[in-house]
């Protein structure tokens, strides 16, 4: 079936383009220029009508529109404006250009354009950078990258995809086969394998590839690459794959990315906002709703200005209600996005692992002369405490007593202060010891931290859930539940309770009861807000993860709505942020904790409660997952954000060096 018109920019009826570039001219005539005008015809034009106004221009006044817009306009809205002038082939030959002349290569440009671009696309951007630059675009490739990254480019600027929509089940098997086999399987990668495949089999051949490869490896591949590849290499073949899953969804990753944070990368977002105009940009918007639970239009709004921002809304074409239905393309996204994260078996590796040759006598007697006499070596006591795993911690801690007749926490706390002792201290707890001085804090004083009590309750195990309890109570001398039930109130309150019983079921999914939970859930959305609420607790807050992934894939199939936007526009404060909670950590547990962490460093401040809370309880269980979910979402590693979004105050010196050795590891 042939798709429709997915952009937001198309031809304009009626079209002159005489008078266009009559009115262009006057806009541009005399003192100042009348901006408004300029953008107003040009983001109403299609490109093929801009050519002809371009055209009409030099006929009529003997001039280059481009070099009169570029004399009149300035700073990102001359860059826009300028872009959308030239024909789309020679708009990605400026880009690429661009993104390796000068010392530095732009490899996000390289691996975003090559990534995305059809055959024909790419074979007008060859023939387009021969005829602008007189240079052969391969050749300047080779000479600005290197590696596994560098023969996936050139693969790629083949154009050579095959495009014949027969697929072979055989090859299908065969070629998932093979990934797995090059490497899975091995030790080391067959990078060659993943360049051949990858680069040059059909779209609807690699979408069947990687769904027979997580029948294989129980995992997606973009996994397999995540723990395979590494740097732009890595980064490029994930690309390739998200493209292959969904262009839109690719593009409404890297437009948030363009946006999100404390700056705006502006050619990024000029990009892909002209690239996308009368092509998908109606989908790159239903998917970016999907994904970020808000408009791209909203994002837009919030993070530009000026006529340079009027322009982008054109090209944008509209802003998206939150009713959360999706058109087709969206809703299957939606349905594919559940379905993989149902099939996927993530293997879950920590950054913290027992130390070889351990000695708990020789470590107590290290961290008694680290803190005896005048002054203490910090240093010495990070080394062994980050350097050894809970349970090492836990014998140190009881050859401290036996051998020294005192308290390690207690000494601990006397030498150390502030977030470097609150850390070294969390470290030396047992497991269940610190979610219960998590879970006190967060409800101490005057106020109290529920997103906390939310990410403690939703991300562990029942098993977890029991030990926290009965050291809440040891410790506390009460128990939790009484805890939770006189510094909450309402749903929210019903929820933490159900949570807080460690009872939520264990096992597979059940797919007859799932799509009943599904179409439960469904009719409970016709209800009013209290008893829907109570539905998607009883479900949300009792069903193992492996059936809610099933719940959710159905509940797609059932309303044409995903759960998440269902949850953000019809619940409200501590009950959204719980249910949401619950619904991001079935989907991807990893990632919800990245986000956590970005939310703690990003800003004017710190939140280093909840900065040590995660790494301390997350670098034995998933922090390397963490790591790399933070790498993709954010394009920035954690060990870098770390190092330089939270150098503030007190996250410096010690404390960080203990983080970042938590961390294990630059991504």
């Amino acid at each position: 079936m042939v798709k429709g018109f997915r952009g937001t920019i198309s031809h304009f009826p009626d079209f002159d383009a005489n008078s266009d570039a009559e009115t262009l001219y006057n806009a541009m005539k005399g003192f100042g220029s009348n901006k408004e005008a300029i953008l107003d015809l040009i983001t109403s034009r299609s490109n093929a009508q801009r050519q002809e106004i371009r055209s009409a221009y030099k006929s009529l006044y003997g001039k280059d529109l481009i070099d009169d817009l570029k004399y009149e306009l300035t700073g990102k809205f001359e860059r826009l404006i300028v872009s959308l002038m030239r024909p789309p082939a020679y708009h990605d030959a400026k880009e690429i250009k661009d993104a390796i002349k000068g010392t530095g290569t732009n490899e996000k440009c390289l691996i975003e354009v090559l990534a995305s671009r059809t055959n024909q696309q790419i074979h007008g951007l060859v023939e387009a950078y021969k005829d602008a630059y007189g240079r052969d675009i391969e050749g300047d490739v080779i000479g600005d990258t290197s590696g596994h990254f560098k023969k996936m480019l050139i693969v790629l600027l083949q154009g050579t995809r095959e495009e014949d929509d027969v697929v072979s089940e055989d090859l299908v098997v065969e070629d998932a086969q093979e990934l797995y086999a090059a490497g899975e399987e091995r030790w080391g990668t067959d990078e060659a394998k993943f360049i051949m495949i990858l680069g040059n089999r059909s779209v609807t051949h690699l979408q069947l590839v990687f769904d027979e490869y997580e029948k294989i490896a129980e995992k997606s591949i973009e996994e397999s690459i995540k723990s395979e590849l590494s740097g732009d290499f890595e980064r490029l073949m994930l690309a390739v794959v998200q493209c292959i899953r969904s262009v839109p969804m690719f593009f409404a990753k890297c437009l948030y990315k363009s946006m999100k944070g404390l700056g705006t990368d502006d050619n990024r977002l000029i990009r892909i906002m002209i690239s996308r105009s009368e092509i998908d940009m109606l989908d790159i918007r239903e998917c970016f709703r999907l994904r970020y639970e808000k408009s791209l239009h909203s994002m837009i709004q919030d993070d530009t200005s000026g006529e340079y921002k009027r322009t982008l809304l054109n090209l944008c074409g509209g802003d998206d209600d939150l009713a959360g239905e999706f058109f087709p393309e969206a809703a299957q996204i939606a349905y594919k996005m559940w379905e993989i994260s149902a099939m996927t078996k993530i293997t879950l590796r920590g950054t913290i692992f027992p130390a070889a040759n351990f000695d708990p006598a020789s470590d107590s007697q290290a961290l008694r002369k680290a803190m005896k006499g005048f002054g203490t070596d910090e240093d010495a006591i990070i080394n062994i405490v980050a350097q050894r795993s809970n349970a090492q911690r836990q014998e140190i801690r009881q050859a401290f007593k036996s051998l020294l007749g005192r308290n390690l926490m207690a000494d601990l706390k006397s030498e150390l202060s502030k977030n470097l002792c609150r850390l070294i201290l969390g470290l030396m707890m047992t497991p269940a010891e610190f979610d219960a001085k998590m879970m006190k804090k967060a409800m101490e004083g005057a106020g109290t931290d529920e997103h906390a009590l939310i990410e403690i309750l939703v991300t562990r195990s029942n098993q977890q859930i029991h030990e926290m309890n009965a050291a809440y109570e040891e410790v506390y001398k009460k128990s939790l539940e009484d805890d939770i039930k006189s510094d909450t109130s309402g749903h929210f309150l019903r929820i933490l309770v159900s949570l807080v019983q460690g009872a939520r079921e264990e096992g597979p999914a059940d797919m007859d009861r799932a799509r009943e939970d599904a179409q439960a859930l469904a009719d409970a959305c016709n209800d009013d807000s209290s008893e829907m609420e109570m539905k998607f607790m009883s479900i949300l807050c009792t069903r193992s993860f492996p059936h809610l992934r099933r719940v959710f894939q159905e509940f797609v199939r059932c309303t044409n709505k995903d759960v998440e936007l269902i949850i953000k526009k019809e619940m409200s404060g501590d009950v959204k942020n719980a249910m949401f909670a619950i619904v991001r950590s079935v989907k991807n547990q990893p990632s919800y904790f990245a986000d956590r962490l970005y939310k703690a460093m990003k800003g004017l401040g710190t939140d280093d409660r909840a900065l040590i809370r995660i790494m301390v309880s997350r670098s034995e269980c998933d922090l390397f997952n963490i790591r790399k979910e933070f790498k993709e979402s954010h394009e920035a590693s954690l060990h870098e954000f770390i190092q330089v979004e939270a150098f503030v105050g007190d996250t410096s010196g010690d404390y960080r060096k203990t983080l970042l050795m938590l961390c294990g590891g630059e991504d």
